[in-house]
């Protein structure tokens, strides 16, 4: 893993929305594996913001999300589909039959979880953005999903609710399955982009990577990774600098 630390957000989101752009530069056909929640609201900012200023063309990149609620209208504000479109697909020139999110809305869920993954033999992932659960999970993995799961529905853990709750009414109103891609299907990316801020997020990083290899904790599956790179700010990173 390639660790990098960043005195605040801001820099953070400058330096990994600038690897993203110089990705979708080289290769105009490049495979994006995106992911939602407030980790990654500030790259697309500076996504958008680029494409404005300098007219990146997303008009051949494809995009793969990572999960999404399980029963949840996709019209909803709360869904992973709203969230692309009003945070980064609206201000692209992205083509929307190039952006894929799980469908979460069928009642073949199994046909669901297949499709998926036939989109992703089909379109390999390039760069795959993640963020961190507070409990270790990546994407929707919640501990103990194993390592060699493909895309699948998943229970969510009380605390991955409670955590995602400031998006809905209530802790009732959020969703207690999740169709994800499964932790294989994240490590076939060819290249990771792992993104971490805030104290509450500091122990699974120290965990992510000092820890023992166990679906425990998903994100240390990382470890196994050749091409990883984790950005953190001062909060995220404190366990780790001060076990140096």
């Amino acid at each position: 893993m390639n660790i990098h630390i960043f005195k605040n957000k801001k820099s953070l989101d400058e330096a990994v929305s600038r690897l993203l752009i110089e990705q979708v530069n080289k290769h105009p056909k490049s495979v994006l594996g995106l992911a939602t929640g407030s980790t990654p609201l500030g790259i697309y900012k500076q996504l958008m913001d680029d494409h404005k200023r300098h007219k990146t063309s997303y008009q051949d990149v494809v995009t793969i999300n990572l999960d999404e609620y399980v029963g949840l209208d996709k019209n909803s504000p709360a869904s992973y589909q709203s969230f692309m479109k009003v945070n980064l697909f609206d201000a692209l020139d992205i083509n929307p039959k190039n952006t894929f999110i799980p469908d979460g809305e069928t009642k073949d869920l199994d046909a669901a979880c297949q499709a998926y993954d036939d989109i992703m033999k089909k379109h390999p992932i390039d760069i795959q953005l993640l963020g961190i659960g507070s409990n270790g999970h990546i994407g929707f993995n919640e501990p103990n999903t194993p390592f060699d799961s493909e895309t699948h529905i998943i229970e969510l853990a009380l605390k991955t609710r409670t955590d995602n709750a400031v998006h809905f009414k209530s802790l009732d109103d959020v969703p207690t399955q999740a169709i994800t891609m499964g932790i294989k299907s994240i490590t076939n990316s060819k290249r990771i982009l792992l993104v971490a801020t805030g104290a509450n997020k500091a122990q699974a990083v120290k965990g992510m990577i000092f820890g023992e290899i166990d679906p425990i904790l998903p994100a240390s599956v990382l470890q196994t990774h050749p091409n990883v790179d984790v950005f953190l700010d001062y909060q995220a990173a404190s366990l780790i600098l001060s076990s140096k």
